[in-house]
């Protein structure tokens, strides 16, 4: 028995589990994988620690900056000194600073596409998004609806969906474009979102980031790994959870694995019809990261800050991911369409099609590292995707009121319910510190 179990051992589940455990309740928490982390995971290659999961903070996250001192971990910045790559199309160019060099009337086209869309995502309640005076409106297209209405650049398209294959592990024509302005909106704006100086790709943790898991896992009641819950039951005198390795009864459960997971759980009695109607429309999206090991970062060599963008895949971003220690690595993006069943093809010629990419980027140089580590999150038998549960069109505004409303005795967190930074690891606190206040509220 306890007072609260919580189903998930991320960022959410454990950032609730301590705040509920430092008031005194007793907290058991449930993780059906075999480590806690979440869509967090550090592997260790060459000696040297790499995150292969959620990596990245910046400014505008105090909860995380606040965690990170509290644990005591540090923060290594971006690298983001040299010349940039653009694959425009087929078309590579190099640039310095935010500006690529591509046709000046495209480029006019691209920036007042992102003006507008910044303008607008701010109209866009982080709260209740569903009730937007336009919600009915841009929860019935797609992002791509309406980039194909107001830009009238394929080459503007191309580029800003290769950001969008980044951000969500989806293309643009999957996505309401209500939750995309939400999302922009939680997030700090377009431009924030894919800025790695001063923007949410700003630094990362030394170690990796699954750090802060394990280490908050110490102050978060009892946890117990390969637990995966199969049952919740309520009934007026508590709650009832199911496991593969026991039963636990208490007075609340907090579900914090990704929506399309919770949806796998049974519930007794069922799920009110919007709950269960949202949770079976939302989808994972996909990301695969690969890693690179070098024994000299040639590319900086070159001038070259390593970050790369190319609008027609398989990889759609790349990054300087060298290490404190000193280890040069290249990480790189394979999302959204490009990432769907990557991991059904050879590994000789998903090898072969990354480092084909990186060569046409940083030389011959790049078609032979010392290591190679590809992660592919639709794969994880409990996680399906990465790094968010996406919102196709008419979603939010049939369903979106269950998203964050309590069932019963059953409360609901994730990074996907976050206000702020939705889909990162930020907003994963957020939501845990939300749900742990929720529950101390009733059971005062």
């Amino acid at each position: 028995s306890a007072d609260v179990v919580v189903i998930g051992a991320g960022l959410s589940g454990l950032q609730a589990a301590r705040r509920l455990a430092a008031q005194g309740l007793e907290v058991v928490v449930l993780e059906a994988r075999d480590a806690v982390g979440g869509r967090t995971k550090t592997v260790e290659v060459n000696g040297h620690a790499f995150d292969v999961g959620g990596q990245w903070t910046g400014p505008g996250q105090p909860r995380m900056m606040a965690l990170l001192d509290e644990l005591g971990l540090r923060t290594i910045p971006t690298h983001n000194e040299g010349k940039r790559i653009l694959d425009l199309r087929g078309a590579v160019s190099t640039y310095t600073g935010t500006i690529p060099k591509i046709n000046p009337w495209t480029l006019i086209v691209a920036q007042l596409a992102i003006w507008k869309v910044e303008r607008l995502c701010v109209t866009v309640p982080k709260d209740n998004p569903w009730d937007c005076p336009r919600a009915e409106e841009w929860d019935s297209m797609t992002a791509l609806d309406w980039a194909r209405r107001h830009m009238g650049s394929k080459s503007v398209i191309a580029m800003i969906n290769a950001a969008v294959r980044v951000i969500f592990g989806s293309d643009m024509g999957e996505l309401s474009f209500l939750h995309f302005l939400f999302y922009l909106n939680s997030g700090g704006r377009l431009t924030k979102l894919i800025e790695s100086h001063e923007g949410n790709q700003d630094r990362w943790v030394v170690g990796g980031a699954q750090q802060l898991c394990t280490r908050m896992a110490d102050l978060a009641g009892t946890v117990h790994t390969q637990m995966p819950v199969r049952e919740i039951h309520q009934e007026d005198s508590g709650v009832t959870v199911v496991a593969d390795g026991g039963t636990w009864v208490a007075q609340r459960v907090v579900v914090t694995v990704p929506m399309p997971m919770a949806d796998r759980i049974r519930y007794t009695p069922p799920l009110p019809t919007a709950r269960d109607q949202m949770t079976q429309r939302v989808g994972m999206g996909a990301t695969i990261k690969v890693l690179t090991l070098y024994d000299e970062a040639f590319w900086r060599d070159q001038l070259l800050c390593g970050e790369a963008v190319c609008t027609d895949g398989p990889v759609a971003v790349t990054f300087d991911n060298t290490t404190e220690g000193g280890q040069p690595s290249l990480l790189s993006f394979i999302a959204g369409a490009p990432a769907r069943g990557w991991s059904e093809r050879p590994e000789d010629e998903r090898r072969t099609l990354v480092l084909d990419t990186l060569v046409r980027y940083f030389g011959e140089a790049a078609r032979s590292p010392s290591h190679y580590v590809e992660n592919d999150w639709a794969v994880e038998p409990f996680i399906r995707g990465a790094p968010i549960a996406t919102f196709p069109p008419g979603t939010l505004t049939d369903f979106g009121e269950a998203l964050r409303a309590p069932v019963g005795r059953i409360h609901w967190a994730g990074t996907e319910t976050a206000l702020d930074s939705t889909g990162f690891m930020e907003g994963a606190l957020e939501s845990g510190d939300r749900v742990a206040k929720e529950i101390l509220a009733v059971l005062n």
